[in-house]
């Protein structure tokens, strides 16, 4: 299929997990693909592992407005043309008791999750506007956006801005023609769930890889997610079949949580 052929889309944190499972996705299905991503080595070793001739990788800080500026002038540079669609997909995790949250791991989650979020839209509407481009942009949520955890204050509190930046974003942006949706993904299994893993043996004295596989079994659907479980809900949340959906926020969770 190539339901999104001719588009160029630009994905941050790309270079791995997630992100590279949609840049692969994406090029399958006819797009050219900027692979944004702070490690710019890894990026460049991904874009070469799907197609160097459809992927193009480019150097982008998210907490930083002037380099999300940089990649996407770097990007429309690179021969790929104006920007279509945008998916924010770089992000980072944190855990800790409320007694225990440092004020800089706090903002530093903000600066990604939130901040890169906000000016990525911002400068990707910019770019789509001055180019009379009927773009897409997709934000990653998160089920953590959708409630409380114990521990997780931090990174629930982000994901939850996540999607009332989408739903805020989605409205204003669609008078321009940009649809502004989200996906909030469950539990993923991938190398990030290390550190996530990690955390939780710390705080909850559980052993490495006790609360991964608990998470996992509670999954409704029998297994904790996988990258390529949420590449459906991003083709065609980019393609011309949602052109009617804004500023909605879809849940890809095996059943985790019903909204």
């Amino acid at each position: 299929m190539t339901r999104l052929a001719g588009k160029t889309a630009l994905i941050t944190g790309a270079a791995r997990g997630i992100g590279r499972a949609f840049a692969a996705r994406y090029v399958a299905e006819g797009a050219r693909v900027v692979i944004a991503d702070l490690d710019v080595d890894r990026a460049a070793q991904t874009a070469a592992d799907i197609d160097t001739d459809a992927c193009l990788a480019v150097k982008m800080d998210v907490a930083d407005i002037q380099s999300i500026e940089a990649a996407i002038e770097a990007a429309t540079l690179g021969g790929f043309g104006p920007i279509d669609i945008v998916i924010n997909n770089a992000a980072v995790f944190t855990a800790a008791p409320i007694t225990e949250i440092a004020e800089a791991d706090y903002a530093r989650t903000f600066d990604i999750n939130v901040k890169g979020t906000l000016f990525t839209m911002q400068a990707a509407a910019g770019h789509m506007i001055a180019n009379g481009t009927r773009g897409k942009i997709i934000n990653m949520a998160s089920q953590a956006g959708r409630r409380g955890e114990p521990l997780v204050a931090v990174y629930c509190a982000t994901k939850a801005a996540v999607i009332s930046l989408t739903q805020s974003a989605g409205l204003n942006l669609i008078e321009h023609g940009i649809n502004v949706n989200a996906i909030s993904p469950g539990v993923v299994d991938g190398e990030h769930w290390d550190g996530v893993d990690a955390f939780f043996a710390k705080y909850e004295n559980k052993s490495p890889g006790q609360k991964k596989a608990e998470v996992g079994a509670a999954v409704p659907f029998g297994r904790m997610g996988l990258a390529e479980d949420l590449t459906g809900m991003a083709v065609f949340l980019a393609s011309d079949e949602a052109d009617y959906i804004v500023a909605q926020t879809y849940n890809v969770d095996g059943g985790q949580w019903m909204s």
